[in-house]
């Protein structure tokens, strides 16, 4: 996971570059005491959804044609921010100028736990809607295809409310601590489930770190 964050083949890597993959090693045993998880996460009910534009109870609404077209038959949806915290981020900072390898094995590490966690959140998700007889969609996260980052990222923050008030947007619409990633998932048991997150992404047909089909 490490050394695909960093845009790289793990089977190509472990055959031509051993100091690769060592540096990915160290990144794993440094790095796993750096991180400081956090999940914050809040459900909301879905009043109606309009063309563009999902409306929740006691106010607030998402916005662009992707949430709307996705959350087709959910009742309520789920909004979530993962974080590892800014630990890890200061010590890529600290380290890559003198070790740029391992800087940017730190930083593998970094995305691949935040994707991890990420991962995980979702199917906890997933778990408590089917205990609940519901189903879930995919997770959406702003900068797919049809909803706009700078939209989105505030958006979630907004519903997230005093739930992710460690958490904050930059002028960019960059969420700080940077290795952070917000999502929401739909529930409802009339939801569109399988399908994959790649579909969605902007970067779906040039991305390395596409799966195969």
């Amino acid at each position: 996971m490490v050394l695909r964050a960093q845009g790289a083949d793990p089977g190509a890597v472990r055959e031509r570059s051993p100091v690769l993959v060592a540096l990915a090693e160290r990144a794993v045993i440094e790095g796993n005491a750096l991180i400081e998880p956090c999940v914050a996460r809040v459900a909301r009910a879905i009043e109606a959804i309009r063309r563009r534009r999902v409306c929740l109870e006691g106010g607030g609404a998402l916005n662009g044609p992707l949430v709307s077209h996705r959350l087709a038959g959910a009742t309520e949806v789920v909004a979530l921010v993962v974080t590892i915290g800014a630990g890890l981020d200061d010590r890529v900072s600290e380290v890559l100028p003198q070790e740029p390898g391992f800087g940017l094995a730190l930083n593998g590490f970094g995305s691949a736990a935040t994707e991890a966690l990420a991962v995980a959140a979702g199917a906890e998700v997933m778990t408590e809607a089917a205990g609940r007889g519901l189903n879930a969609t995919l997770p959406m996260s702003p900068g797919m295809i049809g909803w706009a980052v700078a939209e989105g990222q505030r958006q979630i923050l907004d519903l997230l409310g005093e739930a992710g008030g460690h958490l904050r947007l930059t002028a960019d619409s960059v969420m700080l601590p940077r290795k952070s990633l917000s999502m929401i998932m739909g529930l409802g048991q009339d939801v569109t489930t399988g399908g994959r997150v790649c579909d969605c992404c902007s970067l779906r047909d040039r991305c390395r770190l596409r799966p195969a089909r």
